[in-house]
């Protein structure tokens, strides 16, 4: 199979943001395609959820990966570990080790990975020089890696577009770190999905290290300018040289939905420079790919993201999230959203519990701090909002469209599991809110009852508004949760025969709240 097009794929990180777009381009040319991720009720929501062949499990685990790659021609490779804690290094080493073994085992003609620039200048990067070593240890055997090199993708929902979009859409002042006049060459996410897609049909690639880039190099701060010529806006830039990428991964955090834990290692590679050394060796294994310019590929990426039509965003990937626990949303939107997430295992069926879930508010009110509640709606009414004086048009039915209290039902799924209730505030605020609330069954009389919170800021306001709410919201939240647990218990308990009033304890898992 070495000589001729591979047949069967492998495509790891299929859930992340280059992964999610690389899947439907290989089955649009006709490709076999396996997916290996670890959820797959997250890649069956895709469009093309249902025409690919899903391998679950988790890369930490050899035996996982190594029946995920039974059958493959070629593997790509698009895990990366940056947010998942300090050990991110350490623990992209396994993955690539554990997908190095687990190919070779298998058989697998190639594999081909997407990993960043190598950096250059004195203090480098943990987060570039972890991608170096990345491909590094997936080389260190006798399957063929095409390595693919780039810096920063400019796509509708990519990281680094994400970057440049939320701070020059929100601050009319940039302060300006030493990183933002660092020399470095963005492409655009078409051209990162060119060179991959171009790689399988391309054996001479096969053991190549290719540095890939745009056609512009160019710095940060020529980057916000450029964004905001396109958008219409002025934008002042001060430099200060002073700022640390310390403070400025906590200023990023702050401005923008972007976790601390993330903003760091990113803009610490920011301070180094990532330039294409050789264009000519792209150019001569891949002559049909052009380099798009970085206005073109802005524009690209401003024209997808103001048609909602997104398919993959930067946290689309569960390493996105700061905390392991964090689970999925299945809201997401152009200008990135702010979530909060608790789930609890309950001694209950889950029918139980979202007929429950269903009486909320109203008369029945929202299990805990409801004197809070009712300080928030009075605010509202205040303000010209409509208050918390609404209640609800009936006590335990709900439909789509009704109101309760401040907020809207917006979408009701109770045909199959998980069972979903989602609202949407109308009160007052700078920017949109949800809160959802997911039923489980894990057996006849066990499930897990998950509450998520969804924040999407407008403007800077937006952002400070939700960093001042975060300890009331953990307060009232995870207070609600717990009473939650305990009222869909007490109902499930007096439903039940005398003889099955009591049962016998059980431990409750109750996750602390993810914010990204």
């Amino acid at each position: 199979m070495s000589d001729s097009t591979p047949e069967r794929i492998l495509v790891s990180g299929a859930t992340g943001y280059v992964g999610g777009r690389l899947v439907p381009c290989l089955l649009q040319e006709g490709y076999d395609v396996r997916c290996f991720v670890r959820s797959e009720r997250r890649l069956r929501a895709q469009p093309w959820g249902s025409r690919v062949d899903i391998a679950v499990g988790d890369a930490m685990n050899p035996e996982d990966i190594e029946a995920a790659m039974e059958g493959i021609d070629a593997a790509y490779y698009l895990i990366h570990s940056l947010g998942t804690g300090d050990d991110f290094a350490e623990r992209d080493r396994i993955l690539a080790t554990n997908f190095r073994k687990a190919a070779e085992a298998q058989g697998v003609d190639r594999i081909i990975y997407l990993g960043g620039m190598r950096p250059k200048g004195e203090q480098q990067s943990e987060h570039l020089l972890s991608r170096m070593e990345t491909g590094d240890h997936l080389r260190d055997g006798p399957v063929p890696v095409t390595e693919f090199r780039a810096a920063q993708i400019v796509g509708s929902g990519s990281l680094s577009f994400e970057l440049v979009r939320y701070l020059t859409e929100r601050i009319p002042v940039l302060i300006c770190p030493k990183w933002v006049s660092t020399p470095t060459q963005p492409i655009a996410i078409r051209n990162v999905l060119e060179y991959l897609m171009a790689a399988l049909r391309t054996p001479d690639s096969a053991g190549e290290i290719v540095e890939i880039g745009g056609s512009d190099v160019l710095t940060y701060g020529e980057m916000f300018r450029k964004y905001a010529e396109v958008r219409g806006l002025q934008r002042t830039l001060v430099p200060v040289p002073f700022f640390t990428p310390t403070l400025s991964s906590h200023w990023v955090g702050l401005v923008t939905p972007i976790a601390n834990s993330i903003a760091r290692p990113l803009i610490e590679g920011l301070d180094n420079e990532v330039v294409v050394d050789d264009p000519d060796h792209a150019r001569r294994l891949f002559p049909d790919v052009e380099p798009i310019p970085f206005e073109a590929a802005l524009r690209l990426a401003l024209r997808r993201a103001e048609s909602d039509e997104v398919p993959t965003v930067w946290n689309s990937a569960r390493s996105s999230s700061p905390h392991k626990n964090e689970m999925t949303a299945e809201l997401e939107t152009t200008e990135g959203l702010f979530k909060e997430t608790r789930s609890v295992n309950v001694d209950a069926s889950a029918e139980t519990a979202f007929n429950l879930i269903k009486g909320l508010g109203g008369e029945t009110g929202w299990l805990y701090a409801d004197g809070l509640w009712h300080i928030r709606g009075w605010i509202d009414q205040l303000s010209g909002g409509v208050g918390f004086r609404r209640g609800r048009r009936n006590p335990t039915d709900l439909r789509v469209g009704d109101a309760v209290d401040f907020w809207r039902v917006e979408a009701l799924e109770e045909d199959e599991p998980p069972r979903m209730l989602r609202l949407r505030a109308e009160m007052q605020l700078p920017g949109r809110a949800w809160l959802q609330f997911e039923v489980e069954p894990l057996s006849d009389q066990r499930c897990r009852v998950t509450q998520l919170v969804f924040f999407e800021p407008k403007g800077l306001a937006g952002t400070i508004y939700w960093n001042l709410i975060a300890l009331p919201h953990r307060f009232v939240y995870a207070g609600m949760m717990r009473a939650l647990r305990e009222r869909i218990e007490e109902r499930s308990r007096n439903r039940m025969e005398p003889a099955d009033s009591t049962p016998a304890p059980s431990p409750v898992e109750d996750a602390e709240p993810s914010r990204t």
